[in-house]
């Protein structure tokens, strides 16, 4: 199995490397196992190891948590309105936040479907703190009703959230169309064959104090993505 970490939005973006001192977490769930992604700092591919056991491979990585800093309210705003977060502004005033040249904390919460030969198994929880799981192993299963996921934070369902999905075709044409979660967290999404799909979930809160103090962050976002194929 060998996969590039990358930066970017709709499945455009550069590699990452292997450093081990970016991400909290970088796994491979395979046949009931939890095996630590091995690797040497500097390596590009980020993912390569021996594609073992046969089955559905689930690589989870959570990347270290990163800062942006807001020169105005505006560009937050379209981002509020992108992801659906509702009146984030009231909150921000109520709180007696500045609207200009503030600071935003953000980590990732990535998980990748990889099929190995008969691609067998099932999609779980990975340990991280938000998640996308998928219900549908894409890789065998009917797909006619769509690709079934669900998503999580911490130990509860997202409901009646907005999922992200980006469809990619063989190509390289990207399609976006956004789907809503069900009151089980659950969202069905429609594919096509031959193509490559990644849906994200992002949650908006407030940081902790000790974030805040490391950081200077006032808001604080948790992306949770996943990607995977649907055989051609």
């Amino acid at each position: 199995m060998i996969a590039d970490v990358v930066n970017g939005q709709e499945f455009e973006g550069g590699p990452l490397p292997y450093i081990s001192q970016r991400f909290a977490h970088f796994v491979d769930v395979a046949d009931g196992k939890v095996v630590p992604v091995a690797g040497r700092n500097g390596d590009i591919p980020a993912l390569d190891t021996a594609a073992t056991p046969e089955g559905l491979h689930v690589i989870a990585y959570q990347a270290r948590t990163a800062t942006l800093n807001y020169e105005n309210w505006e560009k937050f705003q379209r981002f509020v309105d992108h992801k659906d977060f509702g009146d984030v502004l009231s909150r921000h005033r109520a709180r007696g936040l500045p609207e200009a040249d503030f600071v935003e904390a953000y980590s990732r919460y990535s998980k990748s479907l990889i099929g190995v030969g008969n691609a067998a198994g099932a999609d779980r929880r990975t340990g991280l703190q938000t998640e996308i799981v998928a219900l549908t192993n894409p890789y065998t299963d009917d797909l006619s009703d769509g690709m079934r996921i669900q998503v999580f934070y911490r130990n509860d369902v997202r409901a009646n959230e907005q999922v992200e999905v980006f469809e990619k075709s063989s190509s390289g044409e990207v399609a976006i169309f956004l789907v809503r979660t069900d009151d089980q967290g659950i969202a069905s999404i429609p594919v096509k064959a031959g193509h490559s799909y990644m849906a994200d979930a992002v949650v908006l809160r407030e940081p902790s104090a000790r974030l805040a103090k490391d950081t200077n962050a006032v808001w604080e976002t948790l992306w949770a993505n996943l990607t995977w194929g649907v055989p051609g």
